[in-house]
């Protein structure tokens, strides 16, 4: 059983418990075999490549034990460390409230089967995580890609709070300078400060994020080769250039992923949950690998809160300050735009 977990849910415990009685089982076959020692060997050595999975059979008579390996998830975009390896096809994500809250509702919405499954709170050395599936346990050195969805990644209410308290802000002011040097204006060159909200706003007109509602966060490619370079990835041709890239001109992978977001798209508009709360800074996991499956799922919900009564979101109208629209829906439309027009047309072979 995970050294230093404290379950909250004691059915949750039993569960557990049960699954460390039948892993401590086998085991005990692998450790009487002599190839034991070579297998913990390859754990050790694949252990800080993520993505990968070890499968070893191992014989013992009258027994074959099948030894699958699941590795810790990898964040592609930021938020180093929030994610440790849970057991049984589970990670433990850092303790959100405000994820937790959502990812409870979600479980009883119509959008249940395309987010992380959710199980709870648990405890490991002190820590509250999150204990969700892991989404990549079912495939094989897969391709990975976020989308950060909607037409903004910050709260009103974040907003509201910079306004309220405005001071000059030199970290901000520096990280305009090194990925735009024209994009201070004299006064602010003068003062070598930036407000917040102004840096808030400015961010998101670097990318596709104010274009199309949505923007690339990162790629990571079956060959294990990743880029996170998308900062300024912003005009139509680039990001279906990037598209095209993930999916390495598979026309079938193409087709899944465009009918798993025409499906999204369907259950969104119906979801009272979606309906319901502003979807802020939540991202499309893009996962296919070589077998030919593709998925997609909705995930990071931490900036997503719930409206005031009333006040119900269409999420594709153009968000103005103060009607918490954050045109998650309308980045939907574009992606599914781009991806339609990449499919090939009923004359081509």
């Amino acid at each position: 059983m995970q050294q230093g977990v404290t379950w909250r849910d004691p059915v949750l415990m039993v569960r557990s418990v049960c699954c460390w009685l039948r892993s401590h089982l086998l085991s005990v076959s692998v450790c009487a075999c002599a190839t034991a020692g070579l297998l913990l060997h390859y754990c050790s050595v694949v252990q800080n490549k993520p993505w990968q999975k070890v499968k070893t059979m191992v014989h013992w008579t009258p027994f074959v034990v099948s030894f699958k390996k699941k590795y810790p998830w990898v964040q592609l975009a930021g938020h180093a460390g929030n994610f440790q390896a849970g057991e049984y096809g589970r990670l433990l994500k850092r303790h959100s409230e405000c994820e937790q809250q959502c990812l409870e509702k979600l479980m009883q919405d119509t959008l249940r089967p395309h987010v992380p499954g959710y199980h709870g709170v648990v405890q490991k050395d002190g820590q509250d995580y999150n204990l969700m599936d892991d989404l990549l346990a079912d495939f094989d050195s897969p391709s990975i890609m976020d989308c950060k969805m909607g037409s903004r990644t910050y709260l009103e209410e974040e907003l509201r709070k910079a306004q309220e308290r405005p001071r000059l802000r030199r970290d901000m002011y520096d990280k305009m300078v090194a990925v735009d040097p024209a994009a201070p204006t004299e006064q602010e060159k003068a003062q070598q400060g930036i407000l917040k909200p102004r840096y808030m706003q400015w961010r998101e007109t670097l990318s596709s994020t104010a274009t199309m509602g949505f923007r690339i966060e990162g790629i990571k490619r079956a060959d294990g080769t990743c880029n996170t370079n998308f900062k300024k990835t912003k005009q139509r041709e680039q990001v279906k250039q990037a598209l095209g890239d993930f999916v390495d001109g598979n026309r079938e992978i193409l087709k899944l992923y465009l009918q798993r977001l025409e499906e999204l798209r369907s259950v969104l508009e119906k979801s009272p949950f979606f309906r319901t709360h502003e979807v802020v800074g939540s991202s499309l996991l893009f996962v296919h690998d070589a077998s030919g499956q593709a998925r997609v799922w909705m995930i990071d919900f931490g900036k997503t809160v719930p409206l005031p009564a009333p006040l119900t979101l269409d999420h594709r109208s153009p968000w103005v300050e103060g009607n918490r629209e954050d045109g998650y829906l309308w980045g939907l439309d574009n992606l599914i735009d781009i991806l339609s027009t990449m499919q090939p047309s009923a004359s081509e072979p």
